[in-house]
């Protein structure tokens, strides 16, 4: 198992994994200088260790086993995520993490992988050249179960995240260009309802302050544009480690987290965003050449759900702290601060490493 394994990997990818895992460690300490989570980066290479010894375990283990179990995995989500929304603590307004004793993770990084399985393994099944809107509804609950009781805790970020990994595997799986046109009016009009009925006043206002930050400077707006103060300020070498203003003063708000990308961008400037992005890009041009070269249709639609997702999350996060996007708590992986997203992310990148190392198994 261990020859095959390390014969097997893509080195290239796990390169690039540790690679932006260890710029993140930098950034957080960075970030944290001063503050009573000064320590966090020990226990960001923590789960960074954890997460790593995750994925290999992951990458051994056959997909197609992990994706027949995608229905008992479903089960078991579903229920944590209801007793999450049921008896977790209240924090910051919202109720999305579980204690296991000193330990606290998040339930909905994990979902998301489920809803790949899932996602996968119903597309996957379906043998024809291609799928009206009526072959959609199993998918599609799946993808909506999870992302309603997610954005009950309230979580719309982690919610909206699932939508990218419906569409695209349903694109994969055949979908007619006609039923994409109806599906996207479809979407157009729940959003519209959403907005009247089911977004809470904080997020209007988010919305709102996206749109005109001056509307409230010092409430909505104030992350917008503290983040757009550190990521302008920075120029085209950056300030240096360590000593960026708009961080090292605490005007960037949850600079560990969701705001990680302007620490850097501060930091490092035009310079260190470029060669980050890069890192990215490589990082998802090599999920996506996996995906081409899987051997069935279910490793290229689990691959490409789960990359959909970290693609997704990446842009996000980084048009969300240059100010072109709606403020929204989604982190940038690899990066942000947290055990949950961490693990997530690591035992994502192990799954596709698993498509990859039986492309040639019969």
């Amino acid at each position: 198992m261990l020859r095959r394994l390390f014969q097997g990997l893509d080195y290239p990818l796990l390169g690039l994994t540790l690679l932006l895992s260890g710029l993140g460690v930098a950034m957080i300490n960075s970030a944290t200088q001063g503050t009573r989570l000064q320590e966090l980066w020990i226990s960001q290479l923590g789960a960074i260790a954890v997460g790593l010894f995750l994925l290999l375990l992951v990458a051994v283990s056959d997909y197609r086993r992990l994706a027949d179990r995608a229905p008992v995995l479903m089960g078991l989500t579903v229920l944590i995520l209801l007793a999450t929304l049921g008896f977790a603590p209240r924090i910051a307004g919202t109720r999305r993490w579980l204690s296991l004793g000193p330990v606290q993770f998040q339930p909905s990084e994990f979902a998301k992988i489920v809803a790949a399985l899932m996602t996968a393994k119903l597309f996957s099944e379906m043998k024809k050249d291609s799928l009206g809107l009526g072959d959609l509804l199993a998918p599609a609950a799946v993808t909506g179960l999870l992302a309603l009781i997610i954005s009950a805790a309230p979580d719309l970020g982690t919610a909206v995240s699932l939508v990218p990994m419906f569409f695209v595997g349903a694109f994969l799986a055949g979908l007619r260009y006609k039923s994409i046109l109806i599906l996207s009016v479809f979407m157009l009009i729940f959003g519209l309802a959403s907005w009247q009925f089911l977004l809470r006043d904080y997020q209007k206002a988010r919305i709102y302050s996206f749109l005109d930050p001056d509307l409230d400077p010092r409430g909505a707006g104030y992350q917008k544009k503290q983040s757009q103060i550190a990521v302008g300020s920075g120029g085209l070498t950056g300030k240096g480690y360590g000593k960026g203003s708009q961080t090292q003063l605490g005007y960037l708000p949850a600079r560990q987290t969701d705001f990680i990308f302007s620490v850097l961008a501060e930091e490092f400037g035009f310079m260190g965003v470029a060669g980050t992005l890069g890192l990215y890009l490589a990082l998802l041009w090599r999920c996506l050449d996996i995906a081409r070269l899987a051997r069935d249709r279910l490793g290229a639609i689990l691959v490409s759900c789960l990359t959909a997702t970290l693609a997704f999350q990446v842009v996000y996060n980084v048009g969300m702290v240059a100010g072109l996007l709606p403020v929204k708590g989604l982190p940038l992986p690899l990066m942000s601060a947290g055990r949950s997203s961490v693990l997530a992310t690591f035992i994502s990148l192990g799954l596709i490493l698993s498509v990859r190392m039986r492309r040639f198994a019969n």
